[in-house]
């Protein structure tokens, strides 16, 4: 059995599975794992026949946050040590949610702190209907910190307040509601659930799929004024413009299937 922290599958569609696997201790952060999610991440991002990631967590649960003995280490750490550990966290979920191809979190089980960070960083985010979710960072005097800027655009300042604060657990339909999570499904049936959208995603030209993500990211709170206004048109006159983009017309004119799902 493979016992490596962090598990990565790649199937014949380009659909890729990145497994966290700690199992026996529900999938728990610690150092290792976040540098080989943050290395797995780098590869994924550079094999051209990936289309598709879906994150999953092996066992019981998604992610229970932080791993215990890791904090323990943590606490003794200096202030500059802490310093350097919580960089290369941020930087490897800032790798997840900008992943130049489409993520998708499949939550099972208990996401906790990280693990809810890492299903705030997906593009899409499907759930089994006994998904339990918190951020309880302050009942042990800590913030979720790291997480922050990927949780509040995902569930919005106000809800992440109301959730940083309370630290309270919430289940699959609350998650919903406040904008984490996308589809609840029976836990038998969330990888068909999971299926319809990846089924979805790979209909889709993976150049402009990448290009909305980057747009999205790009013009999100920014005022709509000239500069915006100029941007858009040009991201648009270069995707008309490109192999993929004409492409797709001369397919969608022509009734044919485009190339990228020929492949």
């Amino acid at each position: 059995m493979n016992t490596a922290p962090i598990l990565t599958e790649i199937d014949g569609r380009g659909v890729a599975s990145l497994i966290l696997n700690r199992p026996d201790v529900h999938n728990a952060f610690d150092d290792v794992l976040i540098g080989r999610l943050s290395e797995a991440l780098d590869e994924l991002a550079g094999d051209d026949h990936v289309r598709v990631v879906r994150v999953i967590g092996r066992g019981k649960s998604f992610s229970a946050g932080a791993d215990l003995n890791w904090m323990r280490r943590m606490a003794e750490y200096s202030e500059e040590e802490n310093l350097q550990d919580a960089r290369k966290v941020a930087h490897m979920f800032h790798k997840l949610a900008r992943f130049p191809r489409p993520t998708l979190a499949i939550v099972h089980g208990n996401a906790f702190g990280g693990g809810v960070g890492l299903i705030a960083c997906c593009d899409i985010a499907v759930a089994s209907v006994d998904a339990r979710f918190s951020l309880s960072e302050v009942k042990l005097g800590l913030i979720p910190a790291t997480i922050s800027p990927f949780v509040i655009e995902a569930v919005g300042a106000r809800q992440a307040r109301r959730l940083f604060l309370s630290a309270e657990r919430f289940d699959a339909s609350a998650a919903m509601s406040f904008g984490l999570i996308h589809e609840i499904s029976p836990g038998d049936r969330l990888d068909e659930c999971a299926d319809v959208f990846v089924s979805q995603l790979l209909e889709n030209s993976p150049h402009a799929m990448a290009a909305s993500k980057e747009l999205v990211s790009t013009v999100a709170n920014r005022p709509i004024d000239e500069a915006v206004l100029t941007d858009v048109a040009g991201r648009i006159a270069r995707q008309r413009a490109s192999a993929e983009g004409r492409e797709g017309v001369a397919a969608f004119l022509g009734k044919r299937p485009p190339g990228w799902m020929r492949d």
